[in-house]
């Protein structure tokens, strides 16, 4: 049944859809799971990763889809709306299928962005749960991080004042004297609270902590939030948990969580996020939720154990990937699938009439303005010379080796003629291309796309990776830049050229992944650049070191760890019926 996704608004959906979701127990009948592989909480279940992954560690895979979009608006171009409306249009063909998406951050929720629950028909529910909290991951994560800032502000005030037999006698560590000017994490809060991007801690006395400048992160990009989404199991998590660096000591060392002796306790609070969260379609076709999305600043992948499992018990997995194809899909492309060792089958890449008018020049776009009427109205000049965007993406998806399947995601006011220019170029380009209604008509509306999908993944996987492991970092960042975002070159500033120098010459490094950190709204690292420009360097500031996670991640141009909220936040259409206990207002 579909819903009028025109009228009614996404939580009234939900709500309704509610009423007919199965329970955890019909759940785990439907997927075939044994009662112990299935851990209810209240109206969702997690899946006992472990307990499923080794009794079907002999089933074959299914079909492994991937989705991605082109370089989208402020608005998002409807990656989660499509991943589910495909689960969907897989579903209304009779296929076993299922799927895996981020858990959302409190930011972009309370924020500009709204939840990550798709929209319309092709929704997630139960809704409310999903966008406030869900099973508590992020929240494990918080705890996590924040612990590991705890243990080591407390020890350099410890370390200052005491000197070393007393130290020794009081903590029974040797001293680690970090310096306070190298320390590389900060604290994190699931908000967009740009007040907190830069602080000073420890004003008072002695006892009052160590006196330095700190900072604030959103959750998501935590270190431990991308150990989660690449761990392969618990005592891989613990492994990596324990090997983050925290800092480095006054002699260029690097201090770890397990120099703090920290890793352990922050494993007892992330014990129950290696379990994916099991949630469903408006539809009821299962999805599970498992790590989380920011995929410029972080990974911004679902997790490879969700994928894993998800391959067991479905004939046909969906799973999401961050942003636009440079860097969501690039991420999942060679770090992703390298950890994991899985071979994609297709690619779908999210492309809206919208966005590409706003490659072709259109007026700005901004969250919580209306759209001008360029955006509204039949615009064929604009969407042809905002086309070279989508094959800029398609291009970067077939060097991968994986088929392209371009997803019109339709809106109301898209007409015949410029999705025909749309599919024209597609094809031209190398790749399939459907037309999805699925916000509409969920799965019946997406049938086209579903058929596709279909017919591609009927070919082998054959994935190639950009570069290999055994290339220098800063040539894979050149590599990145010329062939995925289309750059002539990358230049360093002297402080990151430094850092990379040190970090090639370490074999310690040798074999981390590059988590490239740039701006989700251009192909640049200028988020005003749209289209696809020509004759530009992409500027590295620094690189970030997440050696728990096993990533350098350079940052290119100005980016932020902490997004702000805007002068119009969702926060403040949200609100509880105070007689039913329901949440509205969440889109």
């Amino acid at each position: 049944m579909a819903y009028n996704a025109v009228e009614m608004k996404d939580w009234q959906i939900s709500e309704e859809a509610e009423k007919n979701m199965p329970t955890p127990d019909e759940f785990r009948e439907k997927l075939g799971l044994t009662k112990d592989e299935v851990l209810p909480m209240g109206k969702l279940a997690k899946l006992d990763f472990m307990k499923i992954i080794d009794r079907l560690k002999d089933q074959p895979d299914g079909k492994y889809i991937e989705i991605t979009a082109i370089t989208p608006t402020p608005l998002g171009e409807g990656k989660s709306t499509t991943s589910l409306g495909l689960i969907e249009g897989l579903g209304a063909r009779g296929k076993n299928v299922g799927g895996a998406l981020r858990q959302p951050s409190g930011g972009p929720t309370m924020n500009v962005k709204g939840t990550a629950a798709g929209g319309g028909n092709a929704l997630l529910i139960p809704m409310t749960e999903f966008s406030l909290g869900l099973t508590g991951d992020i929240n494990d994560i918080m705890n996590a991080h924040n612990l590991a800032m705890v243990a080591m502000t407390a020890r350099m005030q410890h370390e200052r004042n005491y000197n070393d037999e007393q130290l020794h006698r009081l903590t029974g560590m040797p001293r680690l004297d970090i310096d306070p000017t190298r320390v590389e994490i900060g604290w994190i809060i699931d908000f967009c609270a740009q007040s907190l991007r830069n602080i000073i801690i420890g004003l008072g006395g002695r006892t009052d902590g160590f006196t330095m400048q700190s900072k604030f992160g959103i959750a998501v990009g935590s270190e431990c939030m991308a150990i989660l989404a690449v761990a392969k199991d618990l005592a891989d998590l613990r492994e990596r948990l324990n090997n983050i660096t925290v800092a480095f000591d006054k002699s260029g060392k690097p201090v770890t969580t397990g120099d703090l002796e920290v890793g352990g306790a922050m494993t007892a609070f992330m014990r129950n996020t290696v379990n994916p969260t099991l949630m469903c379609t408006a539809e009821y076709q299962p999805c599970m939720v498992h790590a989380g999305p920011f995929a410029n600043i972080a990974i911004g992948q679902s997790s490879i154990i969700a994928d894993r499992i998800g391959l067991k018990m479905f004939d046909y997995h969906v799973t999401e990937s961050g942003f636009a194809a440079d860097i969501g899909f690039e991420k999942f492309w060679n770090v992703k699938c390298r950890y994991s060792g899985l071979k994609p089958h297709v690619s779908v890449l999210t492309t809206t009439i919208r966005a590409l008018k706003m490659h072709g020049g259109g007026p700005r776009v901004v969250a919580g303005i209306e759209l001008a009427e360029e955006y509204t109205k039949e615009n064929i000049g604009l969407v042809e010379k905002g086309i070279v965007n989508m094959v800029h993406h398609i291009h970067t998806i077939r060097k991968s080796g994986i088929n392209p399947v371009v997803c019109v995601n339709r809106f109301h006011t898209d007409t015949d003629d410029e999705i025909t220019v749309v599919r024209r170029a597609a094809e031209q380009a190398g790749a399939r291309c459907a037309v999805s209604e699925h916000w509409a008509k969920g799965g019946e509306g997406a049938l086209e796309l579903a058929d596709a999908v279909i017919e591609a993944a009927e070919s082998e996987p054959a994935l190639e990776f950009l570069y290999p492991l055994e290339m220098k970092l800063r040539d894979r960042v050149e590599k990145i830049a010329k062939e995925v975002y289309g750059a002539a070159g990358v230049s360093w500033t002297a402080a990151a050229e430094a850092k990379a120098k040190m970090l090639e010459d370490d074999p310690k490094y040798a074999d981390y992944a590059t988590m490239m950190v740039k701006t989700h709204l251009s192909l640049t690292h200028d988020p005003t650049v749209k289209g696809v420009p020509k004759d530009w360097t992409l500027p590295i500031q620094d690189i970030l070191i997440y050696s728990g996670a096993k990533f350098l991640c350079p940052c290119a141009g100005t980016i932020s760890l902490m997004p702000g909220t805007s002068s119009r936040p969702a926060f403040r259409k949200i609100d509880v019926d105070t007689k039913t206990g329901k949440v509205q207002g969440l889109f």
